[in-house]
């Protein structure tokens, strides 16, 4: 594949050619096609035009010719998209065997899966890869991007499954869209690529990059970008050229696509390109900066590897990055990073632990962290470790796996669920989870009681209850109240959908705005990223009990709830929203008597939960924040930790009972 050969031609082209690889390894696919336009442009080579491209046994490439061959940007191919569809569907029409599953990459395609489910009824997954709205405001002018931000607000709505990348796309960049739905929405990191085996060719990357350096035996700042004006490529010149000490320290290569001249390509990638060639010049950046024009990518693994090799960084300076494939092949290859703290990276990072993120906003910090691991040794080696290590676990197959799970429950009959007798509401964090042994039981417990609802209460979000939920091998849930009982969703068949009734009733007077200045001003007082806000939830970082009062003492003329818990988490939720509410409001939707409902918790923002309930249980390892409820005849503290405490007080709640 050549990256960077047109200004569309990125990280989202690995992504899904990984996918599709991926998938038709699996038995239980039959095939796979990647279905694209036919494009017979000399300038870009011949591949684009054939037909059909085999690449192995399971997987081809059907290249649909529209009447149009000419190469259009995704910007420009809007009034080919009715020719395509066509084309498409007259095509599907012909086969035995229609696909099961459709998997639209971009709005425009999902626009086209949209047309095809009208006429065949096959279901379709949207992947957006890179979403408008976040443009806004950081390169693009609003104007210019209402059209592609409507379509994807459309792709939104319309799709049967949408797949994230990161839990940043997943639960905050999505969810900016009017259409979205956390139901709908499922958060699988794609594979990590570029890997290789044996050794690399180091001379392939010192030959790239010779002609361009005074002293090519410096550490390597490395970035590899498409040449568009949201990388900020220019930026990372700007900041390199502007510190003296990290223009002595390192030398910096920039590969940014490919290209036969500074203004060879679109206009877009020409303004970056000249953007980057003027800011070499107005720092007299000759013999310290290299932009190869062409590369392979056999070039690129020799690159990350002569950048380990020369104890150097990767990095990636973008305004905002849905994802960052490239992080995780540096991880690969051992090479610590340093990337835009806007976006995905954010996750990888946090997975990976394999460098830092910073703000490309603020040149100061984004600089500082560049030369901070470049200094560092100590620090160096280990995020150099830690990447090569942790990398292994981003896997395509386990994507694979993730995502035919997910397919299935399109396919899936609904099956009318029994009506429950009893309910169990349990927290995550450290009331399921922290003890494998005691997970395990409490899954075998569960198993044994048909008639009982099991249900989650949690401050995650959906994504993350049901990561967890799958990490520790717990059971499907009946229902999720999520975001500290700020949102309900209920299971059916294999489905979520969330409850709207709920959202509404919690809507009243909630106003976030009146207050969420106002208590970040509070001195001791942080907002949580923005990854952890939510429509009906502010959440804010305060360990300061003065602080804390002064937060009480600044909303307490608003109908609103206070929630603090684990020592340093604030929440404010609307007045009628908590976990003891939302248990409420489920119970009574299931028919559930207030006798047969039950509780388990550790910390304090089960609180208002494990006090409206009459059968609470307050595991072993609960913290301070619950002692006040200890002694309370409605409470049963288990002498045992985590899920087995859980189970120890539903045995106890079942001797009780029966005597």
């Amino acid at each position: 594949m050549d990256f960077g050969l047109t200004e569309d031609t990125g990280g989202h082209i690995t992504y899904a050619l990984g996918a599709a690889q991926a998938l038709t390894v699996r038995d239980d696919v039959t095939r796979v096609e990647i279905v694209t336009r036919l494009i017979d442009d000399p300038s870009l080579g011949a591949a684009y035009a054939v037909p059909l491209e085999r690449i192995s046994d399971k997987l081809t490439i059907r290249r649909i010719n529209t009447g149009n061959c000419a190469y259009l940007s995704k910007e420009a191919n809007a009034a080919d998209r009715p020719a395509f569809a066509a084309a498409l569907i007259e095509y599907l029409a012909q086969e035995e065997q229609l696909p099961d599953v459709i998997h639209a990459h971009f709005a425009d395609a999902a626009q086209v899966a949209r047309m095809v489910r009208e006429r065949f009824g096959i279901p379709f997954v949207y992947t957006a890869h890179s979403l408008g709205i976040e443009k806004v405001g950081a390169t693009t002018a609003p104007a210019a991007m209402t059209r592609r931000i409507d379509d994807e607000d459309c792709a939104i709505g319309a799709a049967d499954l949408i797949i994230a990348s990161s839990r940043d796309e997943a639960e905050r960049q999505l969810m900016l869209y009017p259409s979205a739905c956390p139901s709908k929405i499922h958060c699988i990191p794609p594979g990590a690529t570029l890997a290789h085996d044996g050794a690399i060719d180091l001379d392939r990357a010192r030959g790239l990059i010779a002609p361009f350096l005074r002293d090519p035996h410096k550490p390597i700042i490395l970035a590899i970008a498409r040449p568009v004006a949201k990388k900020n490529l220019a930026g990372l010149v700007q900041m390199y050229g502007a510190d003296a000490d990290l223009r002595a320290r390192a030398n910096l290569v920039i590969v940014a696509g490919l290209r036969e001249g500074p203004d060879s390509g679109e206009a877009e990638q020409n303004a970056v390109i000249g953007a980057l060639l003027s800011e070499m010049d107005r720092h007299d950046l000759y013999g310290q900066l290299a932009i190869p024009k062409r590369h392979s990518q056999a070039d690129i693994a020799a690159l990350y590897a002569l950048t380990k090799a020369s104890g150097g960084v990767f990095v990636n300076p973008a305004l905002t990055e849905p994802y960052g494939l490239t992080l995780t092949e540096a991880a690969i290859h051992g090479v610590p990073v340093v990337a835009t703290c806007h976006g995905g990276p954010v996750d990888i990072i946090a997975t990976l632990r394999h460098g830092r993120v910073a703000d490309p906003r603020d040149p100061t910090a984004f600089v500082a962290a560049i030369r901070a691991l470049l200094t560092d040794k100590v620090e160096w080696a280990r995020a150099s470790a830690e990447g090569a290590i942790r990398s292994k676990a981003l896997d395509w197959h386990g994507y694979a796996a993730r995502f035919v799970a997910l397919v299935r429950t399109l396919k899936a009959p609904v099956e009318p669920a029994m009506r429950p007798h009893k309910l169990l509401l349990c927290d995550i964090d450290n009331t399921l989870t922290g003890c494998t042994s005691g997970a395990e039981g409490m899954a075998a417990f569960l198993a044994t009681q048909p008639s009982l609802a099991f249900g989650v209460a949690t401050g995650r979000s959906l994504q993350e209850a049901e990561r967890l939920l799958r990490e520790w091998r717990q059971p499907a849930p009946r229902v999720l109240i999520t975001s500290v009982g700020s949102e309900i969703y209920w299971r059916t068949g294999a489905r979520l959908t969330c409850d709207v009734d709920f959202a509404t009733w919690i809507d009243l007077d909630w106003q976030p705005d009146a207050f969420d200045d106002r208590v970040a001003a509070i001195p001791g007082v942080r907002r949580q990223p923005p990854v952890e806000q939510r429509r009906h939830k502010r959440s804010y970082f305060v360990e300061d009990p003065a602080a804390i009062m002064a937060v009480r003492q600044a909303v307490a003329d608003l109908p609103v709830r206070v929630i603090h818990s684990h020592g340093q988490l604030l929440d404010i939720l609307p007045q009628r929203a908590g976990k003891g509410a939302a248990m409420t409001w489920v119970a009574e939707r299931l028919g559930i008597a207030p006798n047969d409902v039950y509780a388990a918790g550790d910390s304090g923002n089960d609180l208002d939960m494990l006090s409206a309930v009459r059968n609470g249980i307050v595991v072993a390892n609960h913290s301070a924040e619950l002692t006040q409820l200890l002694g309370r005849p409605s409470i049963y503290l288990s002498r045992q930790p985590h899920a087995a405490g859980v189970v120890e007080g539903m045995r106890a709640f079942a001797l009780k009972e029966a005597a």
